[in-house]
């Protein structure tokens, strides 16, 4: 079975041609104001439209309100919505009937004591992005570039499709898919040159290298 690759925080047209032809399979757009990554619903617009067919368009928010979901879904084609924030399990619930797309819920994992709410969002979500937590302090969520201990997870199954994320790079992510077992793997700053710059090399390299896995 083929590993699937999400390169999330795309900026600009480049970025969604060096993903097409890496033979991703997701390509993330953020909508949170904190990011680097972050854009504004016309440049979000104009990005996804230039995807091609048979790449999904995903987008990433944050405890994001009913009214900014309006916005965000009328005016920027998508294929599912990645949940990134402190969504409650109904919250989930709510915005995957409300919205009629797939939703990504992402969960932060440290220890033992959060791999539970891993089955829990299961319930409610299509897919589960594991994630690391974010170190204390942090302003934004998700693994800001650190990687979490994977043997946490490894051989563990949830009730849907799930997602590795947090920390990934070229250089450790057919590590990463050995010691868990994803069938899935998620990067952003791992493919970038600089906060929001992605590299094209860097993303070829890290979809071969998840490939090899």
């Amino acid at each position: 079975m083929e590993i699937k690759v999400k390169i999330c925080g795309l900026t600009r047209p480049e970025d969604v041609t060096a993903v097409a032809k890496a033979g991703a399979a997701y390509c993330g757009f953020v909508f949170f104001p904190k990011s680097p990554r972050n854009l504004d619903l016309a440049t979000a617009k104009s990005l996804a439209l230039a995807v091609p067919a048979g790449l999904a368009k995903v987008a990433l928010v944050v405890n994001a309100d009913d009214a900014r979901l309006e916005q965000i879904t009328a005016a920027v084609p998508l294929d599912m919505l990645q949940l990134h924030g402190t969504e409650s399990f109904d919250r989930v619930a709510e915005i995957r009937a409300r919205y009629g797309l797939p939703v990504m819920k992402a969960v932060g994992v440290a220890d033992e004591s959060d791999l539970p709410a891993l089955e829990e969002y299961g319930r409610v979500a299509d897919q589960i992005l594991v994630d690391a937590k974010p170190p204390k302090g942090a302003d934004r969520p998700g693994g800001n570039a650190i990687a979490f201990d994977w043997r946490l997870i490894a051989g563990r199954r949830w009730p849907v499709p799930w997602m590795l994320a947090g920390g990934l790079t070229p250089e450790n992510v057919t590590e990463a898919i050995r010691l868990t077992g994803a069938r899935q793997v998620d990067v952003s700053s791992g493919v970038e040159s600089a906060p929001g710059v992605k590299d094209p090399a860097r993303i070829r390299a890290f979809v071969e290298a998840a490939r090899r896995a």
